[in-house]
């Protein structure tokens, strides 16, 4: 099922002079369709004739942004998932889970920190290059 955040990120973009039938495609696409836009192509009620690149060209940009809030949301379902498999790492499946998780994670901004520590026992100084003139 969309979540309202979609749903209102969806009527945000209908406000950009979409037809119904691409309206429809973009709310099918992210609920009954699960992602397939061959499927919300036929949901949205276009024609057995349009191709689907056609359908999906036109709102490319429309698909990219839901497909970010897709994700978005879905990150805290992947942090909890991560959180659930430390507890019970013995569950069926762990690792295929933690990898999609961190995958999500990813995608959605939250990358590990990796601190990179510098030192040096004589410190190097670059200086500017010396004019000509001096």
């Amino acid at each position: 099922m969309v979540s309202d955040a979609v749903r209102s990120e969806i009527w945000f973009i209908m406000a950009r002079q979409l037809t119904d039938r691409q309206q429809k495609f973009l709310e099918v696409l992210f609920d009954e369709a699960k992602g397939d836009p061959v499927k919300a192509k036929k949901l949205a009620g276009y024609a057995e004739g349009v191709s689907t690149r056609q359908v999906v060209e036109a709102i490319e940009d429309e698909i990219v942004e839901l497909t970010k809030k897709f994700i978005a949301q879905s990150s805290t379902k992947a942090a909890y998932t991560m959180f659930s498999i430390m507890a019970d790492p013995t569950d069926l499946g762990v690792k295929e889970k933690m990898m999609a998780a961190k995958d999500i994670l990813d995608r959605a901004g939250f990358t590990k920190t990796e601190k990179v520590e510098v030192k040096s026992a004589e410190p190097l100084f670059i200086l500017p290059s010396k004019d000509a003139e001096d």
